[in-house]
């Protein structure tokens, strides 16, 4: 096994490989393409003007932007086989997409391709109180499923803080998480079942209703693989009971690496919150500013800690987590009056991105994840980037689980501003992997985090990466050149010598 994964490497290390492929889309296959495609979508379900492809050139990472060459927005499963076994026969490019709130440029269209949008597909199929599943279409929005379950007593756990706008399969591609995973999982821990499709047009079912399979765990492959394997046309959830009570203490620290050791001291005590989240001084004052969730405006930083269940084990842990944030350091701790309070507490926390716009004309939102005892170590290696790099940085952080979410602030229109903020983030990246962490939480990689990839893994890693990407699209058609760079493009990331200010593609126009 390891001399064929040598031989690979080497093959490698001078050609381009699958995610680097060139594609070129002549004028006379485009015309084909569309012609066949229009076979089975009605003319509402292809937009090809550059003004209706405006809309669906970047996600919410719109520092890089690509018109693609095609929209197709289907009714149908058989449509959505029809256009994946087109674009196959006549070697098109595809990029599924959701709502467009990813955060990584995994979404980003192919000049020489389709993207394919799942929007269309927004039905909830299927709700069984009784086996507390339910089964969705992948354009359904997060929030909808906890929105309909609601009258059976159930919600769906994963709550990123764009559930208001972003999608089931959005979350299935990406491996979304929230607030709430700490306790509750990501989606992977979430999701049940998912019907896809190849892209030679074949549908496969993965997963089930009952908790275990035989077999592979080819549901974990899938989910997290950034559209890269597969187009998910259904998904089946998992429910789970609303607690009887939930209550959220904000514990004050006049120091952030106070704070990001208290996050470690709670885990430390045996205790796993429904929610343990963290943010400095500067994202509590932006996002008062903006919302007034009535946050300490003293604090240097400020943790959200929430227990649930039932009223007995809620007053236990509460008083548990109380007794861990004083001996940590905790200048003040409040605890939400009623379910009310509860809410606004976490409504400002999922309104941190929204404030941090009101602070400068962009940001820039990093996905790191590392070990929770070195969170105070990343705080006070951020504070020294914001001067080496002559940027704000405000910190928002799911805290429990190590995922950073640091927040750039940067000015596009300044000459120089976006290199810089991106060797900002790329140093983020290179630390979490120096701390024993991981460049990604739940953003995903996309092709944002492309170069940092090689940075984690070494080349055997990154070859069985892509014999995986090959055995279910050897072409490399589907979402080409995003999440795993070629040993290729790494040896050059590595000759270069740059770690920081570099763009994933050099000639992708950034605004």
């Amino acid at each position: 096994m390891v001399s064929l994964i040598e031989n690979e490497v080497q093959a490698d290390m001078t050609s381009p490989g699958v995610s680097d492929k060139v594609f070129v889309t002549t004028a006379a296959v485009r015309e084909q393409l569309m012609m066949a495609l229009s076979a089975m979508l009605p003319a509402d379900a292809m937009l090809s003007r550059p003004e209706e492809l405006r809309p669906y050139e970047c996600d919410a990472l719109s520092a890089y932007r690509v018109l693609p060459m095609l929209v197709v927005l289907p009714y149908t499963e058989a449509q959505v086989i029809h256009v994946l076994k087109c674009c196959h026969r006549m070697g098109v490019p595809v990029v599924a997409r959701g709502a467009g709130t990813g955060l990584a440029a995994g979404a980003l269209p192919h000049d020489q391709g389709v993207v394919l949008s799942l929007a269309r597909f927004n039905k909830i199929l299927a709700l069984d109180p009784q086996a507390c599943t339910a089964t969705v279409q992948p354009g359904v929005r997060n929030l909808a499923i906890s929105e309909a379950a609601a009258p059976y007593g159930l919600y769906y756990a994963p709550d990123p803080s764009s559930q208001i706008a972003c999608t089931i399969g959005g979350n299935v591609a990406e491996n979304s998480g929230g607030v709430h995973c700490l306790k509750y999982g990501l989606t992977v821990h979430n999701v049940l079942r998912i019907r896809v499709v190849t892209i030679e047009g074949e549908v496969v079912e993965i997963g089930g209703g009952a908790p275990d399979h035989a077999g592979y765990d080819m549901l974990a492959l899938l989910i997290g693989s950034e559209g890269m394997l597969a187009v998910t046309t259904e998904v089946t959830v998992k429910l789970v009971p609303k607690p009887q009570l939930a209550v959220c203490i904000m514990a004050s620290f006049n120091d952030v690496v106070k704070a990001g050791n208290a996050v470690a001291d709670v885990i430390a005590a045996g205790i796993i919150p429904a929610g343990l989240e963290m943010m400095d001084g500067p994202t509590v004052a932006a996002v008062e500013d903006y919302l007034h969730a009535g946050y300490d405006l003293k604090a240097a930083a400020i943790l959200l800690c929430e227990s649930d269940g039932t009223p007995d084990e809620v007053a236990e842990e509460v008083a548990r987590m109380r007794a861990v944030l004083e001996h940590s350091g905790a200048t003040d701790i409040r605890v939400s009056r009623d379910e009310a309070e509860r809410l606004k507490f976490w409504a400002g926390r999922k309104a941190a991105f929204p404030a941090a716009g009101r602070l400068s004309p962009d940001y820039y939102c990093m996905d790191g994840t590392i070990p929770r005892k070195r969170l105070g170590e990343m705080l006070q290696a951020i504070s020294g980037m914001e001067e080496k790099y002559n940027l704000k940085c405000i910190n928002v952080f799911h805290a429990g689980d190590g995922n950073l979410h640091p927040l750039i602030m940067f000015d596009a229109n300044i000459p120089g501003e976006l290199e810089r903020t991106e060797a900002f983030g790329n140093e983020i990246l290179t630390l979490s992997v120096a701390l024993g962490g991981t460049i990604t939480g739940e953003h995903g990689v996309g092709l944002e985090k492309i170069n940092a990839m090689c940075v984690q893994f070494a080349n055997d890693e990154r070859t069985l990466f892509h014999r995986i990407k090959q055995a279910f699209d050897a072409e490399g058609l589907l979402n080409p050149g995003k999440a795993v760079p070629t040993l290729h493009r790494c040896a050059e990331f590595g000759r270069m010598h740059v770690h920081h200010g570099q763009l994933p593609h050099p000639d992708l126009p950034r605004f």
